[in-house]
């Protein structure tokens, strides 16, 4: 298996797929990045070479943003939307819905599953 950034990509995948894998990058990105690495798009993992392999390491590692870094940055974001309070950080914190979505029904992913009901205690009966 080849590794690249910190991910092991698999070996029977195009490397245009393969890379998608990695956190950060997608198809578009991907295929940009074979270009610079001058690799062919279609070729699969298993048929590169180390040198192939290095410059594709090396294109993404100047790009950046990628794994680790990307996860960092993002979690970063979000805290600082909470920290200063502002709409998206009050759904974050409260884990609801960021971007408008309704809530009186659905949004269970964000939610979680449904809490049930709490049945009230009978008053005491009068004799």
């Amino acid at each position: 298996m080849a590794r690249i950034a910190g991910v092991d990509v698999p070996p029977q995948k195009r490397s245009q797929i393969g890379l998608t894998y990695i956190y950060g990058i997608g198809r578009s990105r991907a295929t940009e990045i074979l270009k610079q690495a001058d690799v062919d798009v279609n070729a699969k993992i298993k048929d590169l070479d180390e040198d192939q392999l290095n410059r594709i390491r090396s294109v993404i590692a100047e790009q950046g943003g990628v794994e680790g870094d990307l996860r960092k940055q993002r979690q970063m974001d979000i805290k600082r939307l909470m920290d200063i309070g502002c709409y998206r950080g009050l759904r974050h914190r409260r884990g609801l819905p960021v971007r408008g979505q309704r809530t009186s029904t659905n949004a269970r992913t964000r939610k979680g599953p449904k809490k049930a009901a709490v049945a009230k205690k009978k008053a005491p009966g009068k004799k």
